[in-house]
């Protein structure tokens, strides 16, 4: 999708939005037009039942000069505190012209009072609801086709283009993070993940380091290559590293990715139905590597290291079985109840690697890991887990402003203790109580000490079944803006 800003109003066809505020006249707001063209607007807004509310539009016809404008009155709502107010309306703009025939859309900002950093958020949630995964539908009917290709925000002040470029570097890691997630798994697994990352990354600067099956074995990684051994796709261990900060010895923040390319949930195998999603469960796998994009393509100030697990879980002779003991990197035993709580065996030794390798100062590690999750926050909110009161703040502030909303869990001895063993140091699953927090309780055994960490549920988040402010049905790209966010607020300046 194209951007561009400008100060008034361009010549040609396309489709005007006009946001309006709910104590607004629309009448007032369509000062530009003739006196018969701003009742025909009001007249039609009347007939929607339009109520201005945040991102509801009312959409009319009008006559501009020679031509029929197709004229969208967008809303805003009554209140000021909603963090992605504008990013909302942009992208419900796109939603409504996505496929209607329009191939330019020009939002007219002027007299709202608005600054070049609303204009370019603005413009971001438009593109961002554009963005369409079709290249495998060789039958895509004509009224289906996206027909929209370039957005013009007018009214945002001279500060609009820079604030666009970060903005920009985010979309592009957001589209990546999906792509990957979108993906099915017989072209995306492990090996072809981290080509992919390497296509993308390298290019930016990004420093890629590759761990094959025979290096993870040598470092004991044994949690993690037993999910892989029912396979016939080899693991791999995916290391990305930013250094921004201009002191490449600087402690980096890390981010670690649950990459299970596809789970059948080995020989605890899972049901037949609905069995397809599970392309998805490397979705915080997709959400690290798409945060490195983002990161590097602003040239983000800050010493970021990405890590990511990737693994296929299959049924197979070779294939671990419920009952195993598997030894982890940490040097802790594990005993396998279940094949399919298979993710937490892989962040057990990424963990544990991404610690001993660069002494992080902080941790966060994000996974479609629970099901539980699911039934607690529903697809609203990712759960978030922690040992730091402050890094929670951090991360859930971030997540307000950018749409990736957190959530956060408790955490405890009681919880901790169900995930003892008879006959192992650990068992990683416990039953279904308390699941997405026994869970955690796994993953925070393997934190060594004075490491400030997050584990961050995801399951919920990273597809969806409807369409959303910044997305249609499928991958969101969650975790991406979250963790820009995240970066650009605490670990840079």
């Amino acid at each position: 999708m194209k951007v561009s800003f400008a100060a008034t109003r361009p010549e040609g066809s396309y489709a005007l939005a006009i946001p309006v505020w709910s104590e607004d006249q629309i009448a007032d707001r369509l000062s530009g037009f003739d006196q018969a063209a701003r009742e025909l607007a009001v007249r039609a807004a009347d007939a929607q039942r339009f109520e201005r509310e945040a991102a509801s539009i009312a959409e009319s016809f009008i006559n501009e000069g020679d031509r029929a404008r197709r004229l969208l009155i967008a809303g805003l709502g009554g209140t000021r505190d909603d963090d992605a107010l504008f990013e909302k309306v942009g992208g419900a703009l796109t939603a409504k012209l996505l496929c209607s025939g329009e191939t330019k859309l020009v939002i007219d900002l002027s007299g709202l009072n608005f600054d070049g950093n609303a204009a370019a958020r603005f413009a971001f949630g438009a593109a961002a609801r554009g963005w369409r995964y079709d290249i495998y539908r060789t039958k895509l009917g004509e009224k289906a086709k996206p027909t929209l290709q370039e957005i013009v925000v007018v009214g945002g002040d001279e500060g609009a283009d820079g604030a666009w470029a970060n903005r920009a570097a985010l979309l592009e890691g957001i589209s990546f993070t999906r792509e990957l997630v979108t993906e099915p798994a017989n072209v995306i697994y492990p090996a072809s993940f981290v080509e992919r990352a390497r296509a993308a990354l390298e290019p930016l600067g990004v420093e890629i380091e590759v761990l094959d099956e025979k290096q993870m074995a040598d470092l004991g990684m044994f949690s993690l290559l037993g999910v892989s051994l029912g396979s016939a796709q080899p693991p791999r261990l995916l290391v990305m590293r930013w250094n921004g900060a201009g002191d490449a010895n600087k402690r980096p923040v890390a981010f670690v990715g649950k990459g299970v390319t596809f789970d059948t949930g080995g020989i605890s195998i899972k049901p037949a139905q609905g069995m397809e999603a599970m392309k998805w469960d490397m979705g915080g796998a997709g959400a690290v590597a798409g945060a490195m994009k983002a990161l590097a393509t602003r040239k983000a100030k800050a010493n970021v290291v990405g890590i990511c697990g990737l693994v296929e879980n299959m049924p197979d002779g070779k294939a671990q079985r419920p009952g195993d003991i598997v030894k982890s990197m940490s040097g802790q035993t594990i005993e396998v109840i279940n094949t399919d709580a298979e993710g937490r065996l892989v962040l057990a030794d990424a963990l544990t690697y991404v610690q001993r390798t660069y002494k992080p100062e902080v941790v966060i590690d994000l996974a479609t890991l629970t099901g539980a999750m699911i039934i607690s926050l529903g697809y609203e909110f990712a759960g978030m887990f922690t040992n730091d009161d402050n890094l929670a703040v951090q991360l859930a502030d971030a997540g307000m402003k950018t749409g990736d909303k957190l959530w956060r869990l408790p955490m405890g001895e009681g919880y901790n203790k169900i995930m003892d063993s008879q006959i192992a140091d650990m068992r990683n699953s416990a039953g279904r109580e308390g699941g997405s927090i026994t869970a955690a309780c796994f993953l925070g055994r393997f934190i060594e000490e004075g490491t400030k960490w997050a584990h961050l549920d995801i399951a919920g988040t990273v597809w969806a079944e409807k369409p959303g402010n910044l997305w249609d049905k499928g991958a969101t790209g969650f975790g991406v803006a979250l963790l820009d966010r995240f970066i650009a607020a605490n670990h840079e300046g």
